[in-house]
Protein backbone atom coordinates (compact mmCIF):
# COMPACT_ATOMS: atom_id res chain seq x y z
CA UNK A 1 0.00 0.00 0.00
CA UNK A 2 1.32 3.40 -0.94
CA UNK A 3 0.70 6.65 0.87
CA UNK A 4 2.01 8.97 -1.81
CA UNK A 5 5.20 10.31 -0.26
CA UNK A 6 7.43 7.88 -2.16
CA UNK A 7 5.75 8.39 -5.52
CA UNK A 8 7.40 10.23 -8.35
CA UNK A 9 6.03 13.73 -8.93
CA UNK A 10 2.99 13.82 -11.17
CA UNK A 11 1.42 16.55 -13.24
CA UNK A 12 -0.42 19.30 -11.47
CA UNK A 13 -3.89 18.19 -10.41
CA UNK A 14 -6.20 17.81 -13.36
CA UNK A 15 -3.55 18.65 -15.92
CA UNK A 16 -3.38 16.97 -19.29
CA UNK A 17 -0.53 18.05 -21.53
CA UNK A 18 -1.44 17.10 -25.09
CA UNK A 19 1.00 17.85 -27.89
CA UNK A 20 -1.85 18.60 -30.32
CA UNK A 21 -2.93 22.27 -30.19
CA UNK A 22 -6.66 21.51 -30.49
CA UNK A 23 -6.46 18.87 -27.76
CA UNK A 24 -4.46 21.29 -25.59
CA UNK A 25 -7.16 23.96 -25.97
CA UNK A 26 -9.85 21.38 -25.14
CA UNK A 27 -7.86 20.25 -22.08
CA UNK A 28 -7.54 23.84 -20.87
CA UNK A 29 -11.26 24.47 -21.33
CA UNK A 30 -12.12 21.22 -19.55
CA UNK A 31 -9.79 22.08 -16.65
CA UNK A 32 -11.49 25.48 -16.28
CA UNK A 33 -14.93 23.86 -16.41
CA UNK A 34 -13.90 21.22 -13.85
CA UNK A 35 -12.60 23.91 -11.49
CA UNK A 36 -15.83 25.89 -11.77
CA UNK A 37 -18.03 22.81 -11.29
CA UNK A 38 -15.92 21.76 -8.30
CA UNK A 39 -16.50 25.10 -6.57
CA UNK A 40 -20.24 25.01 -7.27
CA UNK A 41 -20.40 21.42 -5.98
CA UNK A 42 -18.62 22.45 -2.78
CA UNK A 43 -21.34 25.04 -2.20
CA UNK A 44 -23.99 22.40 -2.99
CA UNK A 45 -22.53 20.07 -0.34
CA UNK A 46 -22.56 22.85 2.25
CA UNK A 47 -26.16 23.67 1.30
CA UNK A 48 -27.14 19.99 1.59
CA UNK A 49 -25.58 19.85 5.07
CA UNK A 50 -27.43 23.03 6.07
CA UNK A 51 -30.74 21.73 4.71
CA UNK A 52 -30.35 18.40 6.51
CA UNK A 53 -29.40 20.16 9.75
CA UNK A 54 -32.46 22.41 9.38
CA UNK A 55 -34.56 19.33 8.77
CA UNK A 56 -33.38 17.64 11.95
CA UNK A 57 -33.84 20.78 14.06
CA UNK A 58 -37.32 21.57 12.74
CA UNK A 59 -38.44 17.97 12.98
CA UNK A 60 -37.20 17.63 16.56
CA UNK A 61 -38.15 21.02 18.02
CA UNK A 62 -41.08 22.16 15.88
CA UNK A 63 -42.50 18.72 14.99
CA UNK A 64 -43.03 19.79 11.36
CA UNK A 65 -42.98 17.80 8.15
CA UNK A 66 -39.71 17.83 6.26
CA UNK A 67 -40.56 16.41 2.85
CA UNK A 68 -38.94 19.20 0.90
CA UNK A 69 -35.70 19.17 2.88
CA UNK A 70 -34.96 15.52 2.17
CA UNK A 71 -35.53 15.84 -1.55
CA UNK A 72 -33.60 19.10 -1.85
CA UNK A 73 -30.65 17.52 -0.04
CA UNK A 74 -30.78 14.43 -2.26
CA UNK A 75 -30.90 16.56 -5.42
CA UNK A 76 -27.92 18.62 -4.20
CA UNK A 77 -25.96 15.47 -3.36
CA UNK A 78 -26.78 13.83 -6.70
CA UNK A 79 -25.64 16.97 -8.50
CA UNK A 80 -22.42 17.29 -6.52
CA UNK A 81 -21.61 13.61 -6.98
CA UNK A 82 -22.16 13.39 -10.73
CA UNK A 83 -20.88 16.83 -11.64
CA UNK A 84 -17.49 16.30 -9.97
CA UNK A 85 -16.70 12.92 -11.55
CA UNK A 86 -14.69 14.51 -14.38
CA UNK A 87 -12.55 16.42 -11.89
CA UNK A 88 -11.88 13.24 -9.94
CA UNK A 89 -11.00 11.45 -13.20
CA UNK A 90 -8.64 14.27 -14.17
CA UNK A 91 -6.71 13.44 -10.98
CA UNK A 92 -7.04 9.72 -11.67
CA UNK A 93 -8.66 9.60 -8.26
CA UNK A 94 -11.20 6.87 -9.00
CA UNK A 95 -10.76 3.46 -7.46
CA UNK A 96 -8.20 1.36 -9.31
CA UNK A 97 -6.49 -1.95 -8.85
CA UNK A 98 -3.08 -1.12 -7.47
CA UNK A 99 -1.54 -4.58 -7.85
CA UNK A 100 -1.36 -4.38 -11.64
CA UNK A 101 0.21 -0.93 -11.65
CA UNK A 102 3.00 -2.10 -9.35
CA UNK A 103 3.66 -5.41 -11.11
CA UNK A 104 3.61 -4.38 -14.77
CA UNK A 105 6.54 -2.82 -16.61
CA UNK A 106 5.97 0.86 -17.54
CA UNK A 107 5.14 0.12 -21.19
CA UNK A 108 2.50 -2.48 -20.31
CA UNK A 109 1.13 -0.23 -17.59
CA UNK A 110 0.67 2.59 -20.13
CA UNK A 111 -1.10 0.12 -22.43
CA UNK A 112 -3.31 -0.97 -19.52
CA UNK A 113 -4.21 2.66 -18.74
CA UNK A 114 -4.98 3.27 -22.42
CA UNK A 115 -7.25 0.22 -22.56
CA UNK A 116 -9.00 1.24 -19.33
CA UNK A 117 -9.52 4.76 -20.69
CA UNK A 118 -11.06 3.38 -23.91
CA UNK A 119 -13.41 1.00 -22.08
CA UNK A 120 -14.34 3.69 -19.54
CA UNK A 121 -15.01 6.21 -22.31
CA UNK A 122 -17.33 3.78 -24.10
CA UNK A 123 -19.19 2.89 -20.88
CA UNK A 124 -19.58 6.54 -19.83
CA UNK A 125 -20.70 7.50 -23.34
CA UNK A 126 -23.48 4.89 -23.11
CA UNK A 127 -24.35 6.05 -19.56
CA UNK A 128 -24.50 9.67 -20.77
CA UNK A 129 -26.80 8.76 -23.64
CA UNK A 130 -29.15 6.87 -21.31
CA UNK A 131 -29.06 9.74 -18.79
CA UNK A 132 -30.04 12.26 -21.47
CA UNK A 133 -32.86 9.91 -22.50
CA UNK A 134 -34.09 9.83 -18.88
CA UNK A 135 -33.86 13.62 -18.72
CA UNK A 136 -35.86 14.00 -21.94
CA UNK A 137 -38.51 11.56 -20.75
CA UNK A 138 -38.86 13.31 -17.38
CA UNK A 139 -38.98 16.73 -19.06
CA UNK A 140 -41.47 15.86 -21.79
CA UNK A 141 -43.78 13.85 -19.53
CA UNK A 142 -43.57 16.26 -16.59
CA UNK A 143 -42.46 13.51 -14.20
CA UNK A 144 -42.14 14.40 -10.52
CA UNK A 145 -41.20 12.54 -7.36
CA UNK A 146 -43.97 10.77 -5.47
CA UNK A 147 -43.75 12.96 -2.36
CA UNK A 148 -46.11 15.75 -1.42
CA UNK A 149 -43.41 18.28 -2.38
CA UNK A 150 -43.18 16.65 -5.88
CA UNK A 151 -40.18 18.41 -7.46
CA UNK A 152 -39.60 17.63 -11.14
CA UNK A 153 -37.36 14.66 -11.87
CA UNK A 154 -35.66 16.42 -14.77
CA UNK A 155 -33.53 18.29 -12.22
CA UNK A 156 -31.51 15.32 -10.91
CA UNK A 157 -31.55 13.64 -14.34
CA UNK A 158 -30.09 16.75 -15.97
CA UNK A 159 -27.33 16.92 -13.36
CA UNK A 160 -26.59 13.23 -13.83
CA UNK A 161 -26.54 13.57 -17.63
CA UNK A 162 -24.37 16.69 -17.62
CA UNK A 163 -21.91 15.17 -15.14
CA UNK A 164 -21.59 11.96 -17.13
CA UNK A 165 -21.16 13.93 -20.36
CA UNK A 166 -18.32 15.96 -18.86
CA UNK A 167 -16.76 12.73 -17.53
CA UNK A 168 -17.03 11.20 -21.01
CA UNK A 169 -15.28 14.24 -22.49
CA UNK A 170 -12.53 13.96 -19.84
CA UNK A 171 -12.00 10.28 -20.60
CA UNK A 172 -12.11 10.89 -24.36
CA UNK A 173 -9.50 13.60 -24.03
CA UNK A 174 -7.26 11.35 -21.92
CA UNK A 175 -7.61 8.63 -24.57
CA UNK A 176 -6.79 11.15 -27.29
CA UNK A 177 -3.67 12.22 -25.41
CA UNK A 178 -2.58 8.56 -25.26
CA UNK A 179 -2.94 8.38 -29.05
CA UNK A 180 -1.41 11.73 -30.04
CA UNK A 181 1.33 11.93 -27.44
CA UNK A 182 1.68 14.12 -24.43
CA UNK A 183 1.35 13.56 -20.72
CA UNK A 184 -1.60 12.08 -18.88
CA UNK A 185 -1.77 12.40 -15.08
CA UNK A 186 -0.32 9.37 -13.32
CA UNK A 187 -2.69 6.90 -11.73
CA UNK A 188 -3.10 7.33 -7.97
CA UNK A 189 -1.62 4.46 -6.02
Amino acid sequence: MSHGFELEPSLAPGTLRPKNAVAAAAATALNVLNALVLRISMVALICAAAVLTWSVVTRYFLKTSTDWQDEVAVFLLVGATFMTTAHVQSLRGHVGIEAFANLLPPLLNRARLFLVDIISTLFCCFFSWKSWALFHEAWSEGQTTSSSFAPPLWIPYSLMAAGMTILTLQLFLQTLVHLTGGEVPKEKK
